[in-house]
């Protein structure tokens, strides 16, 4: 690297700013998408990623966002590097626009200087076995090699390199094959320090599978980040600078106190990877239980604890399952640490780790619209943000890392929407059943019961606790069933807000009976197509009764299930809406209810904003168009309401007559259509819709 090149002293200023990084393959490669801008504004890009995130949910929107950590250095840093493998000799990255133009990186910028080395020997073996039909010929040649893994680590011995092939397992050669061109490779280069193969399965889009044997060399080696040292295996994860893992671990150690308390706090490392970090807080005066899906890496962990003398104690297992035990046994944490994969954590998981009361979390986020979604959860749960850290992990790119600290301070009341001396109408979040349930930590009517004059409040509707939006209380028990006969007359309507599996037609309406407790009612719901978001419908669903799960049964007969319905839905669409999309719950939300006041007579109108997670969902799978449509259109709700005075006596309000009437906060929109629908029949089935 040049000298000027070279990001020096504080960021910021001016001569800073105005320094960048060059890379000859920066036209074509995507793998450093932001390397133009100069540095300064590469870490507002993503200090601002983090806000954009946070200000999609309400009980976020106050909490500050520190300015982004920056890293030293930007060049050379990525100790661990996936290269996909093409004919021609060609390993690197996919090119920019999508496709599958795989980008040959012989002088990348990011990556360690070890990790090049061994590069370029890889390309030039890869390029001769593609002419000798060898182990290491590309597949897209006619071979088996698909992509190499190469996994930098540091020690007293210096920089190293573990090798590993990734091969498509129905064309692999026999292991001896390998394990000679591996034995060729750590002769050339006496730093790579073992070779694995990795068995990559049919079509998956993952680079790497799930077997992973050595074939040659050693089975693992001592990683040094920081003061603490963990042992690096093929393939695992690692964070790709090195120094700002070290960062991520002092972080923590501040945040959670460690070593400042008298004794020694115990503390949960949950998704712990390599246990680098339970290994730094066990080293920081913590005791360590670790929790981690992949089973060879805990026994390296507990290995190395074992070795260093630190208090870790690791177990392979899924974490809900774990959480759920610790609470089962009553367990006492005095903090946890959370360091999800990009998808963030399960809802299950988030309720579980509630339960063990906790008084701090440290939540790190690879992904600000899942940590979002998660935090937003958490509020629900008890806690409140203390602070969000981000900090550049890896520079060039778009991508932020975030530390957010999590404080126990109990449950907060919801928002109220709309109010009166009788009743009031709430915004129920995802995740949380509108009554207490006993595998939930929490419920709306728990929290409704913090408002004032609302101890004895009871909830006039209910919705299913996957689903968001309106839900009305009545402060006393005895004014319920007035207000329940309110909502079930045939003036009221509840309109929700749903995302479902498919191109629907433009507009329906569904007659399908539905079994309740053993029996068949009738039930009808209407729908209307509002957008399309890549190959999906976005809909404005009013069921003209309140079955149970009428919307998501009705719909799924149709074949256009509710995205991320885990009982009615498609379950691979589910899936990939939440690995891709952030979408962890059912795509269905309670954007508006209409009703008659029963002791004014006057017409209430009252509407609650679509939520932060869905909003990402609709932005992730179509970017802001769709939003900014549905917006213009008035179909997202807002947090007005409007009260309309009753219409003559024996009259009812003509509807031509009501945009003069509503106010400002509740004018027509996309969500007002016809009703004369073209109706659809779904063929009855039986033993298919139990409550």
């Amino acid at each position: 690297m040049q000298p000027s090149e070279r990001l020096i002293g504080g960021l910021g200023s001016s001569s800073d700013d105005a320094q960048r990084i060059t890379c000859v393959h920066a036209d074509r490669c995507g793998g450093c998408p932001v390397i133009a801008l100069p540095y300064g504004e590469q870490l507002a890009l993503k200090r601002g990623r983090v806000v954009q995130s946070l200000s999609r949910y309400p009980a976020l929107e106050l909490v500050y966002t520190e300015p982004v950590q920056p890293a030293e250095p930007v060049v050379e840093y990525r100790s661990r590097a996936k290269m996909i493998v093409a004919p021609g000799g060609k390993l690197g990255l996919y090119a920019k626009g999508g496709g599958h133009q795989v980008v040959d990186i012989p002088s990348c910028r990011v990556v360690a200087s070890v990790v090049s080395v061994v590069a370029a020997l890889l390309r030039e073996r890869i390029k001769a076995d593609e002419a000798a039909k060898g182990p290491l010929a590309p597949i897209d040649s006619g071979g088996s090699l698909r992509a190499v893994d190469l996994r930098e680590v540091r020690g007293r011995g210096g920089e190293h390199v573990l090798v590993t092939l990734v091969v498509q397992r129905d064309r692999a050669h026999d292991r001896a094959v390998y394990a000679a061109a591996a034995e060729e490779l750590m002769r050339a280069e006496p730093r790579v320090l073992g070779v694995a193969l990795n068995f990559h399965e049919g079509d998956s889009p993952q680079i790497l599978g799930s077997e992973t044997v050595v074939v040659h060399g050693a089975a693992s080696a001592p990683d040094q980040i920081g003061g603490a040292t963990h042992e690096a295996t093929y393939g695992s994860f690692v964070q790709a600078h090195r120094g700002q893992a070290e960062r991520v671990h002092k972080t923590i150690i501040e945040v959670l106190g460690i070593g400042k308390a008298p004794k020694r706090p115990r503390v949960l490392d949950l998704y712990g990877g390599s246990g680098a970090i339970a290994l730094a807080l066990a080293g920081a005066g913590a005791d360590v239980q670790l929790v981690e899906s992949f089973a060879p890496a805990v026994a390296q962990v507990n290995d190395t604890a074992k070795k260093a003398g630190l208090s870790v104690r690791g177990e392979a297992g899924d974490v809900a399952s774990a959480l759920r035990r610790f609470a089962e046994q009553k367990q006492t944490f005095e903090g946890a640490v959370v360091n999800p994969p990009r998808r963030g954590t399960s809802a299950l998981a988030r309720e579980l780790l509630a339960r063990l009361e906790l008084p701090a979390v440290a939540y790190v986020s690879c992904d600000p619209d899942t940590l979002a979604r998660d935090l937003d959860h958490f509020t629900r749960l008890g806690y409140s943000v203390a602070s969000v850290r981000p900090l550049d992990m890896i520079p060039l790119t778009d991508e932020v890392e975030t530390i957010a600290l999590l404080r126990r301070t109990g449950l907060v009341a919801p928002k109220v929407l709309w109010e009166d001396d009788e009743v009031f109408v709430v915004e129920k979040g995802a995740h949380e059943p509108t009554t207490p349930q006993g595998e939930y930590v929490t419920s709306l009517v728990a929290r409704a019961k913090k408002l004032a004059d609302a101890g004895d409040a009871v909830p006039v509707n209910r919705i299913d606790v996957g689903t968001s939006g309106l839900v009305l209380f009545a402060r006393r028990a005895a004014d319920a069933p007035k207000w329940q006969a309110a909502l079930q007359h045939e003036s009221a309507r509840k309109i929700y807000l749903a995302g479902a599996r498919g191109i629907t037609p433009s507009k329906g309406a569904i007659t399908r009976d539905l079994r309740e407790d053993g029996k068949m009612y009738s039930a009808r719901t209407r729908y209307r197509r509002l957008a399309v978001a890549s190959g999906h419908s976005v809909l404005r669903v009013v069921p003209e009764q309140g079955r149970t799960h009428q919307i998501r049964r009705h719909l799924a007969a149709i074949g256009h299930p509710i995205l991320g319905d885990d009982r009615y839905g498609h379950a691979p669409t589910n899936r990939f809406f939440e690995e891709k999309n952030v979408l962890d719950r059912t795509f269905l939300h309670c954007v508006r209810l209409e009703l008659t006041h029963p002791n004014t007579g006057n017409r209430l109108i009252i509407e609650a904003p679509l939520p932060g997670d869905l909003k990402s969902v609709l932005e992730r799978t179509s970017g802001p168009g769709t939003l900014r449509f549905l917006d213009h259109k008035q179909a997202l709700g807002h947090s007005g309401v409007s009260s309309l005075p009753p219409p003559p006596t024996g009259e009812s309000t003509p509807s031509e007559l009501l945009p003069s009437l509503r106010d400002s906060a509740s004018r027509l929109s996309i969500l007002d259509v016809d009703s004369s629908t073209p109706t659809i029949h779904p063929q009855l089935q039986t033993d298919d819709d139990a409550s």
